[in-house]
């Protein structure tokens, strides 16, 4: 079979080539290229090193490597988005919108140029096929480097088509397969930052450096209303923060929300996070299936959140459901992803709006 893997310069996307060509396949790689130098200081990713890194693994194990330049569909549809997003006092998710948008987009436009039949990644996620339902998106065996949160977008029809050879491995056994078959990436670092965040900045830097023009200062007030301070920009905070809110006060201070039109942020006690139901737009079902009912999951409102059992509730807006745990949940931030598990199957996700 011709398969197209999509080879970032890391360990994890070399062994998942590692194990297709080990299956007898055709393998041909893909560098997507998602930064452009003239667009700015480079990002954590796609890198000139990244590049040769995945040029040598490709050369170790005999398939051409391809660049595809991705870089302006990255930027306005992943990077400015989020800018915008951040600056409006919207925590967002660019991951979650980016493979859904612009990977395996523009992974699946490679595929039929080259008549590959699958697109092969390195996620730590797997894909089962289940009598009645088809291909189902299931969490990765390793539960520390679980990526299922980020591709709960992926839809039935896309999740045919994808492979994932490590999803049934842990980073250690990822490692050990390519330090065995002498990959010079065996050892090679990861960043668990955002890709596009140059190192020793952050997003309020590329905030200025993008949106120079966007105001984003006002004032820091508690629950009741009362000013206790000043702030730089919303892009600064999020909810559920509390170290850096720039302001003293006798007990610990939480961020609770941020109000983009004063362009507030307020602030209050631990427990003032905790709500007992929150909503979701724009939900997407993995098995293409609208939901006509409450259901029981499992919802996990952040990549490393270990999830809660709640009821899911349709709404009568189209893509609106209603969130609630079982349990108080504390500081579901507006515009990260909330996702449903049925134990270890994505069921969906959406985005929190309040």
């Amino acid at each position: 079979m011709k398969v197209l893997v999509a080879m970032s310069g890391g360990v994890d996307s070399s062994v998942a080539a590692l194990q297709m060509v080990r299956d007898g396949h055709q393998v041909i790689g893909v560098f997507l290229r998602l930064w452009d130098s003239s667009a700015g200081d480079a990002s954590r990713c796609c890198s000139l090193e990244d590049l040769e890194d995945a040029r040598a693994v490709a050369a170790l194990l005999g398939f051409e490597l391809r660049e595809e330049c991705t870089a302006r569909n990255f930027i306005e549809t992943v990077l400015m988005p989020s800018l915008e997003q951040y600056a409006g006092g919207i925590t967002p998710n660019p991951c979650v919108v980016c493979n859904q948008r612009v990977k395996f987009s523009e992974l699946e436009k490679v595929a039929d140029d080259e008549g590959c039949s699958v697109v092969v990644t390195g996620h730590y996620a797997r894909i089962l096929e289940r009598k009645h339902e088809g291909p189902t998106l299931h969490r990765g065996r390793d539960r520390g480097k679980d990526q299922s949160y980020y591709l709960h977008r992926l839809t039935r029809s896309r999740l045919e088509r994808i492979r994932f050879p490590l999803g049934d491995m842990t980073k250690d056994e990822a490692r050990l397969l390519a330090g065995e078959a002498g990959l010079p990436v065996a050892e090679k670092d990861e960043s668990q930052e955002l890709c596009f965040v140059p190192e020793g900045t952050s997003y309020a830097d590329l905030i200025e450096y993008w949106l120079p023009d966007k105001e984003t200062h006002g004032e820091i007030i508690d629950s009741s209303g009362r000013v206790l301070g000043t702030h730089q920009g919303v892009q600064h905070y999020t909810v559920g923060q509390r170290r850096g809110l720039g302001i003293s006060a006798n007990e610990p201070l939480y961020v609770l929300a941020l109000d983009a039109a004063p362009r507030s942020v307020v602030v209050g006690a631990r427990h003032e996070l905790d709500v007992d139901q929150f909503e979701v737009r724009e939900t997407s079902w993995v098995a293409e299936t609208e939901l006509g009912e409450a259901i029981e999951c499992r919802v996990q409102i952040r990549s490393r959140h270990d999830g809660v059992p709640a009821s899911v509730e349709p709404l009568s807006e189209p893509g609106m459901v209603r969130v609630k745990p079982h349990v108080p949940l504390a500081a579901p931030a507006p515009g990260q992803a909330a996702v449903f598990y049925n134990v270890d199957q994505v069921l969906g996700g959406g985005w929190i709006v309040s």
